[in-house]
C-alpha cells in the first residue's frame, strides 16, 4: 500500500483547523515576566548602589560588584521567566483529542514563547526613561566599583591630555635651579616640545633625532649639564610611557568585564528560556490535572 492511499484513509476532519498557539495565556504570562523584570531590576539597581560608595575605605571591590551583579541577573530571569511561564501554563485552553506528549510539547513551547515575547518587551523598554534611568544608576555604581571617573573623565578628555602633555613639557624644561629664570622665554620651545611628545605619542615611538634635540631643548632651557638633560629626558619619557601601560591597562580591564557582563547577560538569557519552558509544563499539567479531578469529583457527586 502506498504513502497516498494511506493519506487516502485518513480523515481529515480529525484535524482541528484552530491553531495550536494560545497568543492570550503567551501576551498574559510575558507581561507578567517583564513586570517582574523591571520591578528585581530596580531593586537590583538599588541594592548596587548601596554596595559603592566613594569613601574608599567603605566601597566593595570591583570582583564583588561584578559577582553580586551576575548572580542578580541570573535571579531575575529565573523568577521572572519562572512565573511568566507558568502564569501561561495554567492559563491556556486544555487542548481535547491530543496525546500527552503532544500537549507536553505545546506547552513547553508555550513557556519558550513567552520568554521570547517578554525578553522583546524588555529590550523595547530599554529606551524608556526608566529603564534608562536604572541603566544610569548601574553604571555609576560600577564606575565607583572601578575607581573609574565616567561620565566626567569623557567631557574632560581632551583637557586632561592637553595638561598631561603640558605637563611633561613643564617637566622638561623646568629651571635646573629653582627660582632662575628660563632661558628662550620667548621661543616657542615649549610647543615645540608638546608637538614632538604628542608626535611620539601618536606613534608609538620617539625618533633618535627627535630624542637628541630634546636634550638639546632641556639642556638650554633648564641650564642643566648634557648628561643631566638626558636623564630628565629618559625619566619623563619613561614616566610618560608609564602611564600609557597604565591606560592601556586601563582599557583593558574595562573590555574583561564587558565580555563578562555580555556572556553572563546571555548566560542568564539561556536559563531564563529553560525555567519558562519548564514552567509552563508544570502549569499546564497541573491545570489539566486540577480539571480532571474536578471533573471526576462533580460525575462521581452526579452519580
Amino acid at each position: 500500500m502506498s504513502l497516498t492511499d494511506l493519506n487516502a484513509g485518513v480523515d481529515a476532519t480529525n484535524e482541528s483547523s484552530s491553531s495550536a498557539l494560545s497568543w492570550g495565556p503567551i501576551l498574559a504570562g510575558s507581561v507578567a515576566a517583564a513586570a517582574i523584570t523591571l520591578l528585581l531590576t530596580l531593586l537590583g539597581s538599588g541594592f548596587g548602589l548601596t554596595m559603592v560608595s566613594p569613601w574608599a575605605p567603605e566601597n566593595s571591590s570591583a570582583t564583588t560588584f561584578a559577582v553580586s551583579a551576575a548572580i542578580w541577573l541570573v535571579l531575575v530571569q529565573w523568577i521572572s521567566a519562572g512565573v511568566g511561564g507558568y502564569l501561561t501554563g495554567r492559563l491556556r485552553t486544555k487542548w481535547t483529542g491530543a496525546h500527552t506528549n503532544e500537549v507536553y510539547f505545546r506547552d513547553t513551547a508555550h513557556g519558550f514563547v513567552t520568554w521570547a515575547v517578554s525578553t522583546l518587551f524588555v529590550a523595547a523598554m530599554l529606551g524608556s526613561a526608566v529603564t534608562s534611568t536604572v541603566g544610569a544608576g548601574v553604571q555609576a555604581a560600577s564606575n565607583v566599583a572601578s575607581g573609574a571617573a565616567g561620565a566626567a573623565t569623557e567631557a574632560a578628555g581632551a583637557t586632561a591630555n592637553n595638561a598631561s602633555v603640558a605637563y611633561y613639557v613643564d617637566s622638561l624644561l623646568r629651571p635646573g635651579t629653582p627660582g632662575s629664570p628660563p632661558q628662550d622665554a620667548a621661543g616657542d620651545a615649549s610647543a615645540e616640545v608638546s608637538r614632538i611628545l604628542i608626535n611620539a605619542a601618536t606613534t608609538g615611538s620617539l625618533p633618535a633625532e627627535d630624542r637628541a634635540y630634546l636634550e638639546q631643548v632641556v639642556a638650554a632651557r633648564s641650564g642643566l649639564s648634557a648628561p643631566d638633560a638626558k636623564a630628565r629626558v629618559d625619566a619623563v619619557l619613561a614616566r610618560a610611557d608609564e602611564a600609557k601601560k597604565a591606560a592601556l591597562e586601563t582599557a583593558d580591564t574595562a573590555r574583561k568585564a564587558t565580555a563578562t557582563a555580555a556572556f553572563m547577560a546571555a548566560f542568564s538569557l539561556l536559563i531564563g528560556a529553560f525555567i519558562a519552558s519548564v514552567a509552563a509544563a508544570l502549569g499546564g499539567r497541573q491545570r489539566d490535572e486540577d480539571e480532571e479531578a474536578y471533573l471526576s469529583s462533580s460525575t462521581g457527586a452526579y452519580r
